[in-house]
C-alpha cells in the first residue's frame, strides 16, 4: 500500500474542489476512486460528465493539471468509467 495515502487521497479531493464548480454547470462531477502505487489517481465521471464529447479534454486540461499543480505527487490521472468514443454517422 502507498505510504500516506489516506492523506494523499484527502488532498487530491480537496484540490478537485476547485473543478467541480465548472463540471457542476453543465450537470457533472468527478469522484475519486483511488490512487495506484504508482501515482495514478483514478476517477469516476459522475452525471453529465459520462459519455462527454469533451470529458477527455477537461480530464488533462483541467482535472490533471489542476491536480499537478495543488498535488505534485500525482503522476497522472484516469478515468476508470471513460466510454469509448463512439462514432455514429447519421
Amino acid at each position: 500500500m502507498l505510504p500516506g495515502k489516506e492523506e494523499l487521497l484527502k488532498r487530491v479531493d480537496e484540490a478537485l474542489d476547485d473543478v467541480r464548480p465548472h463540471l457542476a454547470v453543465d450537470g457533472g462531477n468527478v469522484e475519486v476512486v483511488d490512487i495506484t502505487d504508482d501515482l495514478i489517481v483514478q476517477i469516476k465521471w459522475m452525471g453529465n460528465c459520462l459519455g462527454c464529447k469533451m470529458s477527455n479534454m477537461t480530464l488533462r486540461a483541467g482535472i490533471e493539471q489542476t491536480l499537478k499543480n495543488q498535488v505534485p505527487e500525482v503522476a497522472g490521472v484516469e478515468a476508470i468509467n471513460q466510454l469509448e468514443k463512439l462514432d455514429i454517422e447519421s
